[in-house]
């Protein structure tokens, strides 16, 4: 059963207000005074605050009730606070509204009012309360991984990317070729550096060849080197990229871009570990551990032609798919307060709503080019929503939405479930409050549960 305190100096109001919540389940205790409220608070868990603005026979000025709240506020910054007075002063209402009251409402109340407010609010408590237990629980898996294992400075708090980081450092120590999958910009030479980082050979080099940044016809040279005369501009023999990462990792990255002739030699090497430089037909023999990484879709390359099947089948032993930042919406603001760190600037909260409302289809590469620009274009030290130069669809959820461009049942679904049923946070991200929210959830049939 949850706990309301109130702190009223009012015997008649305090007793008004136990027989009222009593019949909704709801535990009431009284206090007669600010020492005596901030005594209830340190002795027993308190779930929901209601307090008078006034506690002097002849103050109606409000400023015992101020003082109170701001007290509170430092001893418990998440206790929901609502105001209750008889002596309504506007200023005073949004003052402390901006400070972080939950509501505040004249005397005599409405109890309906009243009763909504506070269904609302033990609402959110819990949801907090469970949202708090979950991202303790979620802080701990990601401290315990960091604590066995080296993840390379890897910056995440989503846990689609903590599933992709679990599973690399499980089979970083097999010495079996690894496939990294997923779009330009998600991380994927990152997640290779986990690989590398935590595997057997980690001492070893760690050398890394992008397939499409050469043409083709260098591709075998880069590879697997080339003596001199291989080739027009070869003066002298070079050793390619295999003979560097003996005893370490090769990392090839935009694998789909090899050509025919490589993938064939690659497919060798992987089977025999064996090779010759271009230009010679003495072979040479290197152990060396293979990552690979594309964006593109192989299988489908397969069925072109374009890609052999057995080299698809030899590099996929174990593949690894880094989700898209769009499937990964914890990691945006995370990144983006890594990406900030020491800059001395901060998002203010209608950016970081910004951000999270944004598809990022370039990824994270996008997400830091888009910080980098904003640091160095905000004139003060706090980001704003212009700052950001996101598509105005990203930024118009500053302004809010007005009751007829409200948000349809796909887009509050949508919400919902990137923050996992958490209300408060899917309200921020379609602009709306609480209860305008609430409101939505019944007009449309949608359960409020996660």
């Amino acid at each position: 059963m949850p706990t309301l305190l109130v702190i009223d100096d009012n015997a008649s109001v305090r007793t008004a207000l136990e027989v009222l919540f009593s019949l909704h389940d709801v535990r009431v205790l009284g206090a007669d005074g600010p020492d005596g409220g901030l005594s209830a608070l340190a002795a027993e868990p308190i779930d929901l605050v209601l307090q008078d603005m006034n506690f002097t026979a002849d103050t109606t000025s409000g400023e015992e009730g101020i003082a109170l709240f701001h007290e509170i506020r430092r001893r418990h910054p998440d206790m929901p606070v609502i105001l209750l007075t008889a002596w309504t002063q506007v200023d005073t209402a949004v003052s402390l509204m901006k400070s972080g009251a939950a509501d505040y409402l004249g005397k005599p109340w409405d109890d309906h009012k009243l009763l909504a407010s506070v269904r609302n609010l033990l609402e959110l408590s819990d949801t907090r309360r469970a949202l708090e237990h979950y991202r303790a629980a979620d802080r701990r898996r990601r401290e315990g991984l960091a604590g066995r294992f080296d993840l390379r400075g890897m910056v995440y708090a989503d846990p689609a990317m903590e599933r992709v980081l679990q599973v690399a450092t499980q089979v970083a120590v097999a010495d079996v070729p690894v496939l990294i999958t997923g779009p330009n910009g998600s991380g994927k030479e990152k997640i290779a550096e986990v690989l590398q980082a935590n595997s057997s050979v980690k001492h070893g080099p760690f050398v890394t060849l992008n397939c499409g940044a050469l043409p083709a016809e260098l591709i075998e040279a880069e590879l697997f080197g080339s003596e001199a005369g291989a080739y027009t501009g070869a003066t002298k023999a070079r050793e390619g990229k295999f003979e560097a990462a003996d005893g370490g990792t090769l990392f090839l990255d935009e694998i789909g871009n090899l050509p025919p002739a490589g993938q064939m030699k690659l497919l060798r090497v992987l089977e025999t570990g064996r090779f010759e430089r271009l230009g010679s037909n003495r072979e040479r023999q290197v152990k060396v551990r293979v990552i690979s990484a594309t964006n593109a879709d192989l299988a489908a390359m397969i069925r072109e032609g374009r890609f052999r099947e057995d080299l698809y089948y030899r590099l996929n032993l174990i593949e690894l798919r880094v989700p898209p930042l769009a499937e990964r919406p914890l990691d945006v603001l995370a990144l983006a307060d890594h990406f900030l760190a020491g800059s001395g600037k901060t998002l203010d909260d209608h950016a970081r709503r910004a951000l999270q409302a944004h598809g990022w289809p370039g990824n994270v590469r996008e997400l830091k080019n888009t910080i980098a620009r904003a640091a160095l274009l905000s004139r003060g030290s706090v980001i704003a929503v212009p700052d950001l130069g996101l598509p105005p669809a990203a930024g118009a959820i500053e302004a809010g939405r007005s009751d007829a461009t409200e948000p349809d049942r796909a887009s509050v679904e949508a919400a919902l479930k990137r923050h996992r049923g958490v209300l408060s946070q899917a309200a921020a991200e379609l602009g709306l409050s609480r209860q305008a929210l609430y409101r939505r959830l019944e007009r449309l049939g949608i359960p409020r549960e996660p």
